[in-house]
């Protein structure tokens, strides 16, 4: 199945009770299953659930993680009062794909605490059923998960920092292969919610130095560097920060304003399109680590790579987190924050590696040389496994 064909399903559907609209869109499957989260958006529409849909896939690919891609949105702004009641009647009108074959979890403008709650009272199950039910031991799978959502690090939960560890990673792989010393390098992370702080949390523990992170109020800056752990104990649970817990040297400046901010690692781990053709050039870092989906334009990629910036795909870059579903599902690892980071490590800094080699082989872009392997892995396995569901159950795959 190749990276231009359709998707196996789209969706459309209209609360009954407020009219908002909400989007669910499966790209592919393998072994009747597809992954991806469901997300909150005012202005979410069709086509951007479609591309996150087809990101998925290359995600899952890119892993070797035996699922296609989904993903969910509902057109809603997360702190609208209307907005758990419209999210719980989707979840109900989407139970038929949740329960026989999609699995999803937390995503832009969605925790999964919130998520879990509304499966729960949808009596849908767990958020991720549909693996669990292909598992082989569903009791077993399903306690796995449960032990392994339980399991905090530094008074948040594992599965709200891996995806972000994951991040630190790929910058720290793709300094490595350049022969820069991430210790010396300077970090801006746009977004500080679960994916965007535990970023810049886990670069801030690699040595690099944050010197900005912006949320939906604003940039906070710091050429000397950011009290990151400071932030994140002062951040509301959609990631907003309280600027009394700025310090003297501490700075802000409009939230537009971001790439303006002098760093060798940019960190968008917000909305999708936030770097594009326009404002690309105003970049000065020396790499893109792309922690939200698809927040660089394909035009703005190519931009990027006649400077000489090295940017790491989204789904590479923010793939720990999924990555860590499926193997503390499927028993590859147990539900141990230690074992955690080391796979997650282990894992994406060979992948990074792997990527950036063939980039640099072929003279194309990280995201073209991601592709290539992405969709080659996934293919292999949809030939093993087969697209549609059979009586096997899942296997532990090795990356």
């Amino acid at each position: 199945m190749g990276s231009e064909s359709e998707p196996r399903l789209r969706v459309i559907w209209t609360d009954p009770v407020t009219g908002r609209k909400g989007y669910a869109v499966i790209d592919r499957m393998v072994n009747g299953l597809a992954g991806g989260g469901t997300r909150m958006r005012s202005g979410v529409t069709l086509d951007e659930v479609e591309r996150l849909a087809r990101t998925m896939s290359y995600k899952n690919g890119a892993f070797n993680l035996p699922g296609g891609g989904a993903k969910g949105g509902v057109d809603i702004d997360p702190h609208d009062p209307e907005a758990r009641g419209v999210l719980s009647r989707y979840v109900r009108a989407m139970r038929p794909l949740y329960r026989n074959g999609w699995g999803t979890a937390e995503d832009l403008g969605v925790s999964q605490e919130l998520l879990n709650e509304v499966f729960a009272e949808q009596g849908v199950g767990m958020t991720v059923q549909a693996m669990l039910d292909r598992s082989g031991d569903p009791q077993a799978a399903g306690r796995r998960v449960s032990q392994g959502l339980a399991i905090k690090v530094d008074g948040i939960g594992l599965a709200d920092c891996i995806g972000g560890y994951g991040v630190a990673e790929a910058a720290a792989a793709a300094a490595e292969h350049k022969g820069w010393d991430i210790s010396k390098l300077r970090a801006v992370v746009q977004g500080f919610g679960s994916m965007g702080g535990a970023s810049a949390r886990y670069l801030a523990r690699l040595g690099a130095k944050v010197v900005g992170v912006v949320d939906v109020n604003g940039a906070v800056t710091n050429p000397h560097g950011l009290d990151v752990e400071r932030l994140l104990k002062s951040r509301s649970t959609l990631g907003e920060i309280d600027r009394s817990a700025l310090q003297s040297g501490d700075r802000e400046q409009p939230r537009e304003r971001w790439l303006e901010i002098d760093a060798d690692i940019i960190v968008p781990a917000a909305v999708a399109d936030a770097i594009t053709a326009d404002n690309a050039a105003a970049i000065r870092g020396r790499m893109v680590v792309e922690a939200a989906n698809i927040p660089t334009t394909e035009e703005a990629q190519s931009r990027l790579f006649e400077r000489g910036v090295v940017d790491i795909p989204d789904y590479v870059a923010n793939g720990g987190a999924n990555a860590w579903w499926w193997w503390t599902l499927l028993g590859v690892i147990e539900p141990d924050a230690d074992q955690s980071f080391k796979q997650v490590s282990k894992v994406m800094r060979e992948t990074v590696k792997g990527i950036l080699e063939l980039a640099d082989t072929r003279h194309i872009t990280p995201r073209a040389a991601a592709n290539q392997l992405s969709m080659e892995n996934l293919d292999r396995l949809a030939g093993r496994l087969g697209e549609d569901a059979s009586a096997t159950p899942l296997e532990p795959v090795r990356a």
